[in-house]
């Protein structure tokens, strides 16, 4: 008899399809889950009284970043005893006032270490449709109105797919398949679903290893294709986005938190201390161009921004030139971070754990030219959209933008 799965599936008619502004910000770390945003004019200073555009209460805790979604922001939360409620809540752009919140209990294992919780992995969406994934494996789907379309329990169809500090790894869309990654001591894996029913495409099995690193897309060089790149603490691979077929791997240790990012065909890798490669042509394996040991990974992912990358590693700040991996400068923030910076018109902006919003200056050589306090506690990585810088939370949302 077929294994029961746990799906619900609305049988909907869907309108017609929702145009995605230029500005939006889908999915972790916003476009090509780089960190780096299209705006001019973000402030570099504000408090309660200058550049706080709207500030909004939350339901619960949450380590995920908002998406924005034309004029939409969206962030999930988990509340309760045992952190088994679920929400997505919808927040007007402009105004900050509540659009919608819809709420689910899990299905899933819901013990986290204290520091996370179990809305930890960042919502996704494709424009049309919002996928938001918590650490208990469950993965709802709803339209830019929150009505429901279809949630799968990851944990209930495959047990034991959990680990004992929680889960945070981000899920990936590429074309009609949304992609996640399940990876713990026991049953691992990472399996490609329908977009708009929820049933699987692929299931492929992974390392029975701990990891909390988020899928990322990249143009395959010769086909024009775009592929999946999972990152996992044994190695990389790269795969076939509806079929889940390995195209090709990097057969070596990498780290279990920080996230690869793509840019120009090349990875920067969190491997080795930071390894760049370039993507395979002939080969089932990607050329290594250089590995620089003395670059360290807390838990932000590297960003690259013109012809450097940037690390940032407990407090210090690293500049990096791509071409070699030759360090340029270093500088000195006030730590410790959680989340990912983003990068914004040449000022970098990374909030620590106490909610210091600070900007660095990225051509003085990290000149931090100013520092914002919010006073509360920050764990996630910023979106930037339309002129607006959001951060969150456990209680609140805020939009930072000019005045």
């Amino acid at each position: 008899m077929a294994k029961r799965t746990l799906t619900i599936t609305l049988l909907l008619t869907l309108t017609a399809p929702t145009l995605t502004l230029a500005a939006d910000w889908l999915q972790f770390r916003g476009p090509q889950s780089a960190g780096v945003a299209a705006e001019e004019k973000l402030p570099t200073q504000w408090d309660a009284e200058r550049n706080l555009a709207w500030k909004t209460v939350l339901p619960g805790r949450g380590l995920s970043s908002p998406i924005v979604v034309g004029d939409n922001i969206v962030v999930t939360a988990s509340s309760g005893a045992r952190q088994e409620r679920l929400h997505v809540v919808c927040f007007n752009g402009d105004s900050g006032e509540k659009r919608w919140e819809r709420q689910f209990w899990a299905t899933g294992l819901t013990f986290c270490h204290p520091k996370t919780c179990v809305a930890a992995p960042t919502p996704v969406s494709d424009g049309e449709r919002i996928f938001a994934f918590y650490s208990s494996n469950d993965l709802i789907c709803l339209d830019l109105q929150g009505n429901l379309l279809w949630l799968r329990g990851l944990t209930h169809d495959y047990p034991n797919s959990s680990n004992s500090v929680g889960m945070t790894s981000s899920p990936l869309i590429i074309g009609d398949t949304v992609i996640v990654q399940v990876e713990n001591e026991s049953n691992s894996f990472a399996s490609g679903l329908d977009t708009a029913t929820g049933s699987n495409r692929w299931k492929i099995p992974r390392p029975a290893k701990a990891n909390w690193s988020s899928p990322v897309a990249l143009t395959d060089p010769e086909s024009g294709e775009t592929i999946a790149v999972l990152q996992s603490p044994h190695y990389l691979t790269a795969h076939n986005p509806h079929t889940g077929e390995e195209l090709w791997r990097y057969d070596a240790k990498c780290s279990s938190a920080p996230s690869t990012v793509v840019a120009a065909n090349r990875l920067y890798v969190p491997s080795k201390g930071l390894t760049a490669l370039e993507l395979p042509t002939q080969s089932k394996e990607p050329a290594i161009l250089w590995q620089r040991q003395r670059v360290k990974f807390t838990y932000p992912s590297p960003i690259v921004y013109g012809d450097s990358v940037y690390t940032l590693h407990k407090s210090i700040l690293t500049c990096s030139d791509i071409t070699q991996g030759e360090v340029r400068w270093k500088a000195r923030l006030k730590g410790p971070f959680s989340g990912t910076p983003v990068i914004a018109d040449g000022f970098l902006y990374a909030f620590n754990e106490d909610g210091l919003g600070q900007v660095v200056d990225l051509t003085r050589e990290g000149r931090v030219i100013a520092e914002n306090m919010l006073g509360e506690r920050f764990l996630c990585t910023p979106a930037v959209a339309g002129g607006g810088l959001y951060v969150r939370s456990d209680g609140h949302l805020w939009k930072i933008a000019q005045e």
